[in-house]
């Protein structure tokens, strides 16, 4: 059966909470600024995590 649309919702919640404690861990950036990237960016890994990377190094 299809998802509906609340459980589709939920699956992209969790899914943009887990890339926001990915990207807290892999690259040391705050979890408001990873949630802004995820906002901005959506939930595709290579492209935030090269954004954080990006991010880190500007706070170094």
């Amino acid at each position: 059966m299809a998802e509906s649309k609340q459980e589709r919702g939920e699956r992209v919640q969790a899914e943009k909470q887990f890339r926001v404690r990915f990207l807290v861990r892999e690259t040391g950036i705050t979890e408001a600024q990873a949630r802004d990237l995820v906002e901005m960016i959506g939930i595709d890994a290579n492209s935030l995590l090269r954004e954080a990377r990006l991010v880190a190094r500007k706070q170094a």
